[in-house]
């Protein structure tokens, strides 16, 4: 496999790790805020924000570390 298309293989692993980290954005969110409406605030609560806080950090995280491998792709490409 040329060293291209191991970049390449590699940004698309980076996009299914953000896309499941989205998901588990959403479905906590969406846990969190019934909880909110419900008047149901305890320890989950808080636990489910500092997890959507977590995967919010490691999203930019990868989102950043995409970005570098897209540039160095179109290094390569010179």
């Amino acid at each position: 496999m040329s060293k291209i298309d191991e970049k390449k293989e590699y940004i698309g692993l980076l996009k299914s790790y953000i896309n499941v980290i989205v998901a588990f954005i959403l479905a906590i969110g969406a846990g969190i805020s019934k909880m909110y409406l419900s008047n149901d605030i305890n320890i989950l609560f808080w636990v489910g924000i500092g997890f959507i806080v977590l995967f919010m950090f490691s999203f930019m995280i990868i989102a950043r570390k995409a970005h570098k491998e897209v540039k160095s792709l179109r290094n390569l490409k010179e």
